[in-house]
């Protein structure tokens, strides 16, 4: 399938006074097993899912955004006491289509916000949580007349429940199939030192899932490559990753931190571990009594050790930026090397897109491959499993000496000491990438 990379015209600075746009209030979310629910939505809300409501953004509104965007989201409580992964997403769709589906290939999406369900009573106070996220690069966004031109441009709000505990454990949740409430709000207005850098926007992944319930158990193989070919170079080429690891069974990802590596074209990007600061501030949403929190506070270092998020907080929208990029192909490969789902349980839930500034700067071609590179560290041999087929695989040493070069799958280690080694992969399709493999 082909994705444009939109042109965006850059609006001057008017300063204007703090306006709200309000998309959603109170929206009813249900469970998200259930066949869809046929009650009635407010007006211009569409209920595409039990857990995702869609509102298209009227010329009237889109003209009040300003440079300066907060985006505010209240998940209330229903009938789901139980931690839950929720977002928002900005859906371009063709213009004037009367309707569309989660599954429209024609519709684009990029996710703007995403945020982590406390433990909730709907019987103790507090029975709401608030959730707040910067958004000024989406301003190139929704001033963009050429995007206004092509599509109409939607909201998605989303959070996915189910009711199954709350309805033994919570009173009044008996037969209830109502999970829970959802409002968002942008907060607007002009700040002339807010600098405007972009005027285009690649959508890459939307929530796409690593490891979902079907893949394995062994470390190594969490890897995804995104292939994009720009048709000419752009500057100020800024990449926007969200990510969260799932997993709550014994040893479930979600328990255990782990380091994720990003690299753009063979340069690595980024390094980080999501998580690193205490939970205590969100204690007082999760009122529902749970295993993560317990009866007492927990030192940092304590929530540190292990957590990747906080029930009850947003999750972190990370970025890096690249200067100016290319025209041609590019590969972005993001990896978990040593997560490891433990009875193939779990997921790493990514969304990833790009904005620039450079006019008219088409992409065609979006594609993504899985691999699987494992184990690693190793002994002996590693293996190497692909989407596409291996046109060329060869092994240097950090020096950068070439020890190994041929087609194989499998890729025997045993004779080289102890050490570190770069593997450089070549698929049949022209993706090319390298992976870091150590001997033990």
């Amino acid at each position: 399938m082909k994705k444009l990379l939109l042109f965006l015209p850059l609006i001057s600075n008017l300063f204007t006074a703090q306006t709200t746009i309000n998309v959603f209030s109170q929206i009813t979310f249900y469970d998200g097993y259930a066949t869809t629910n046929t009650a009635s939505t407010p007006a211009n809300v569409t209920r595409l899912a039990n857990y995702r409501y869609t509102k298209k953004l009227t010329d009237a509104e889109l003209n009040t955004f300003q440079n300066k965007i907060q985006m505010n989201v209240t998940i209330g409580a229903l009938c789901d006491n139980y931690d839950r992964i929720g977002g928002v997403h900005l859906a371009l769709v063709p213009k004037n289509q009367v309707s569309y589906t989660l599954s429209d290939v024609n519709v684009k999406r990029i996710e703007i916000g995403r945020y982590i369900t406390p433990f909730m009573n709907k019987n103790v106070s507090p029975t709401s949580v608030p959730y707040t996220f910067e958004v000024d690069n989406l301003y190139s966004v929704f001033s963009s007349t050429s995007i206004r031109n092509m599509y109409d441009i939607y909201i998605e709000l989303d959070v996915f429940g189910v009711p199954y505990a709350a309805n033994t454990q919570v009173a009044g949740c008996a037969n209830r199939n109502d999970v829970f409430a959802g409002t968002l709000n942008f907060v607007t207005y002009n700040d002339p030192a807010v600098p405007n850098l972009y005027n285009n926007l690649l959508p890459l992944l939307d929530s796409n899932e690593l490891n979902n319930y079907n893949n394995t158990d062994q470390p190594g193989q969490t890897v995804r490559l995104v292939n994009f070919n720009l048709n000419q170079s752009t500057g100020s080429a800024k990449f926007f990753i969200t990510t969260t690891p799932h997993g709550a069974n014994s040893g479930g990802e979600e328990y255990v931190r782990r380091q994720n590596i990003v690299t753009l074209d063979n340069a690595q990007m980024m390094t980080f571990t999501p998580g690193g600061k205490s939970c205590e501030p969100y204690r007082m949403y999760n009122t529902q009594p749970n295993g993560i929190y317990g009866s007492s506070a927990q030192t940092q270092g304590w929530w540190t050790a292990w957590n990747n998020w906080c029930p009850g907080d947003a999750v972190p929208i990370r970025s890096f930026s690249v200067g100016s990029l290319s025209g041609g192909a590019h590969t972005l490969k993001y990896e978990v090397p040593t997560a490891q789902f433990v009875g193939q349980d779990g997921r790493i839930v990514l969304s990833l897109y790009m904005q620039s500034n450079n006019n008219l700067l088409a992409v065609k071609d979006v594609s993504t491959i899985d691999v699987s590179i494992y184990p690693n560290p190793t002994a002996d041999f590693v293996n190497i499993k692909a989407q596409e087929k291996i046109r060329m695989v060869e092994v240097f040493n950090m020096e950068g000496r070439k020890l190994f070069s041929g087609k194989d799958s499998k890729i025997d280690f045993s004779a080289y000491p102890s050490g570190t080694y770069v593997m450089s992969v070549e698929l049949q399709d022209g993706t090319q990438f390298k992976h870091k493999i150590i001997r033990k």
